[in-house]
């Protein structure tokens, strides 16, 4: 089977990673997979294209800025995309994510319907549902009519027009009348927003992200132990791109750090790159990690993995975490606490800092040494092999 992969990203990012692990597990397979990508490094690998220049890439999220539209413009890029799916010929596209301003969307799924390639689309967030927004959060006008936006100036950002209600009848008038779609989302909880959408006729299939288990499970870590030198403290980690931002909510890890300032409790914090609100000495900043294997051990490291974003449609980090064998606490996000294991997890309403603080000493306290059993566990649910095994299912339905 030919199967063409498409994403923001390759290799890198939660999408990125993704992507590249089905296109490795489809060849290992006996299978023809390819990568076309959007945005980040040149992958010198067989069948991996980048087909958007950077400074298409800065072009559109300008136009973006000041017409209000989304995903509509980076036409060389996709001209190239389009020739390159040509070149391959595929029996299945794959997409994911879609928007980051280096492809057209509406030209692209125009393309694919006139052509009718089969296609499988993993909506990882909300945009294809929505006017604009990745995550809606408390906002519910998607699920009638969006315009009026609350979220205007955030990402993907428009600084004068509010084009969300012409832009969510665009991908409405794409996704009705497409035959040879079938859309899939990570979580039981994404599929359910998808059902309240102008989609909720459509049939919404149901695949976990899955992760490379060879890398993310129980690690040796007393080296890393004596290089930070927190031999006899417990460790709370919390792992996010741009972690210290309102939607990871690195700020609810650092009050927790304050509270626990006169404990034997240390906080590790990957991913916040910015000067701390506060930073005692129980707090350490490692900054970012692109080091899977070094990631694993910080995972493997911890007593305890926190999550405190404001919404997730999905959570790798948390199946990293419970692949690794630690336990997990945090706010209810939406997907975060439907994936986790429950009997390894503990969730609080979001905000609730108190009810956290006590749910996470709770956890440190009991100190249960399962970790090769969580590890097992999650590895059942949320490796690579089983995401691939469900998908390429998909592909021959």
């Amino acid at each position: 089977m030919k199967v063409l992969l498409m994403d923001v990203n390759c290799k890198y990012s939660s999408t990125g990673k993704i992507v590249y692990d089905l296109y490795t597990k489809l060849r290992e397979d006996g299978h023809e997979a390819a990568i076309a990508y959007g945005r980040g490094s040149l992958v010198g690998e067989e069948n991996i294209y980048r087909f958007s220049p950077q400074w298409e890439v800065y072009l559109h999220a300008l136009l973006t800025r000041i017409t209000g539209y989304t995903s509509c413009f980076s036409y060389i890029a996709t001209r190239r995309a389009i020739k390159y799916i040509e070149k391959f010929q595929p029996e299945v596209v794959h997409l994911h994510d879609m928007h980051g301003y280096f492809v057209n969307i509406i030209t692209l799924a125009e393309y694919l319907k006139k052509k009718r390639i089969k296609t499988v689309w993993t909506f990882h967030c909300e945009f294809m549902y929505t006017g604009k927004c990745g995550h809606a959060y408390e906002c519910e006008k998607w699920k009638t009519q969006c315009g009026k936006c609350p979220r205007l100036h955030e990402y993907p950002k428009s600084q004068l027009f509010d084009c969300t209600k012409s832009m969510q009848k665009r991908k409405k008038a794409i996704l009705s009348n497409w035959r040879l779609l079938t859309i899939v989302t990570p979580s039981e909880w994404l599929q359910s927003r998808v059902q309240k959408s102008f989609l909720h006729d459509k049939k919404v299939m149901v695949v976990h992200n899955g992760t490379d288990t060879s890398v993310f499970q129980p690690q040796m870590t007393e080296k890393l132990r004596e290089k930070l030198r927190i031999e006899n403290k417990k460790v709370v980690l919390a792992v996010a791109p741009n972690l210290m931002s309102e939607e990871k909510g690195g700020n609810y890890v650092l009050k927790i750090a304050e509270k626990c300032e006169n404990g034997d409790i240390v906080f590790i914090l990957v991913g916040a790159n910015e000067e701390l609100d506060y930073c005692g000495n129980n707090v350490i900043s490692v900054g970012t990690i692109k080091d899977n294997k070094v990631l694993a051990q910080y995972y493997s490291l911890a007593d305890a993995f926190v999550i405190c974003s404001k919404k997730e449609t999905f959570s790798m980090t948390t199946v990293e975490a419970l692949c690794c064998g630690t336990p997990v606490v945090g706010f209810c996000a939406g997907a975060p606490e439907a994936i986790a294991l429950k009997e390894y997890s503990t969730f609080v309403e979001y905000g609730n800092l108190n009810k956290l603080t006590m749910a996470l000493l709770d956890v440190l306290e009991r100190n249960e040494s399962n970790r090769e059993q969580i590890a097992l566990v999650a590895k059942k649910h949320y490796s690579k092999d089983v995401m691939t095994r469900k998908y390429f299912e998909i592909y021959k339905q």
